[in-house]
């Protein structure tokens, strides 16, 4: 049995949860989130908790066991706390500007590179080597801030480069001059 699965997600106050068929809509302070989730898992619901358990012990339905539950937990911690990314940039003369709602970077290029956000996400720049990407869905904020770091990766010699924070960089050595 799935140990992450098994677990049951308790709703805090001041969160609604509604189920309609396979269809889960969850609204909170900062928003409102829905999802369709598997048809096959089943998701009951009591007062202030949500427990998934699954019909077979096939391996379909042990795969989306864990999976489902995960998913309608990200959506209630969505909805109450918000999820942040924080992304760093390493190089001389790197920096990242906001005019208006876009992002704009400068990263050596021979032009600056200019992103809008999805309306859902809040962008924030609080230094100029520093991005800060928030919303209420964990998987938007992950994949607006892979974008952004997949324009200029860290490179493994001098490590410049779009990174996420607290990332570690496998540093190669150079040449040996001879």
């Amino acid at each position: 049995m799935s140990r992450t699965g098994r677990k049951a997600i308790i709703v805090p106050q001041g969160v609604q949860v509604l189920l309609e068929g396979n269809i889960i809509f969850v609204k909170g302070p900062k928003g409102q989130l829905s999802r369709e989730l598997p048809p096959e898992i089943i998701i009951e619901q009591e007062e202030d908790r949500i427990s998934v358990k699954r019909p077979t012990d096939s391996p379909r339905h042990r795969a989306l066991h864990g999976l489902t539950r995960t998913l309608i937990y990200n959506m209630v911690v969505g909805v109450t706390d918000g999820y942040s990314r924080v992304l760093e940039l390493y190089g001389v003369g790197y920096r990242a500007t906001k005019q208006g709602n876009n992002l704009v970077l400068n990263i050596g290029f021979s032009h600056p590179v200019v992103f809008e956000p999805d309306p859902n996400l809040e962008i924030e720049v609080p230094s100029n080597t520093r991005i800060v990407v928030k919303g209420i869905d964990k998987q938007q904020v992950g994949n607006y801030a892979a974008v952004v770091r997949r324009i200029y990766p860290p490179e493994p010699y001098k490590g410049k480069g779009i990174r996420y924070e607290n990332e570690k960089v496998r540093r190669k050595v150079g040449k040996s001059g001879k």
